[in-house]
């Protein structure tokens, strides 16, 4: 009895000592740039600039598990309409109009990983949610001035993006991420027509830490 639950210990301590080789925390810090596309009439797409970071558990060198978490700040949004505009949720009528945005967004998901001895070549596709406050203080400044739409409050929708970057590992602990690159999906609604999707881009760039296990 007590040699097999030796042998049982033994076993466990070699399996947790195989995988503990394998697992790794990786934290990161980042700037990050969006070019936000707002799906509104007469509104361009907009720069936001932020930064926030990321923290990823690799359950082996292939493969990972990531949170990221972003901010961007206030960035004003402007337009003149020389005649009132007809919406499917009522009239906007002529005039100048000018608010500010922030945005943060969260999301969660894989992470596929093809490390090198330099480099870590890597993609993820990353589910959540994100709120800014651009939408709302639009559509207040809409009604300040006559128009007959809905107000709209602030926003949580389902929030996803898709891509990848590059590391470059200068030690076993720490990487420079040279470029992420994705493709960010948004489901806003917004005061001036019955389009919710917002299809935008993402490049960050920072400082990778990397915890626990061999590389």
């Amino acid at each position: 009895m007590m040699r097999n639950g030796f042998l049982l210990l033994a076993s466990l301590a070699f399996v947790t000592a195989a995988f503990a080789q394998e697992e790794k925390w990786d934290v990161s810090g980042d700037y990050s740039y969006l070019r936000f596309n707002p799906t509104l009439q007469g509104f361009n797409s907009r720069s936001f600039n932020g930064g926030g970071g990321s923290g990823q558990f690799n359950v082996n060198k292939w493969l990972g598990i990531k949170g990221d978490f972003q901010g961007y700040a206030s960035t004003t949004w402007k337009v003149t309409y020389n005649g009132p505009i007809v919406t499917p949720h009522g009239t906007v009528p002529a005039g100048t109009y000018s608010t500010n945005g922030n945005m943060f967004t969260w999301m969660f998901g894989p992470v596929i990983r093809i490390p090198a001895n330099k480099f870590t070549l890597w993609g993820e596709t990353l589910f959540g949610g994100s709120q800014t406050n651009a939408y709302a203080t639009l559509s207040k400044e809409f009604i300040a001035n006559g128009a007959d739409i809905k107000l709209i409050g602030s926003q949580h929708p389902f929030t996803m993006t898709a891509g990848g970057g590059l590391d470059l590992n200068m030690s076993k602990t720490v990487a420079l991420r040279l470029g992420e690159f994705d493709y960010v999906l948004t489901r806003y609604t917004n005061p001036l027509t019955s389009t919710n999707n917002q299809n935008s881009f993402r490049y960050a760039a920072g400082v990778v830490f990397m915890f626990g296990g061999e590389k």
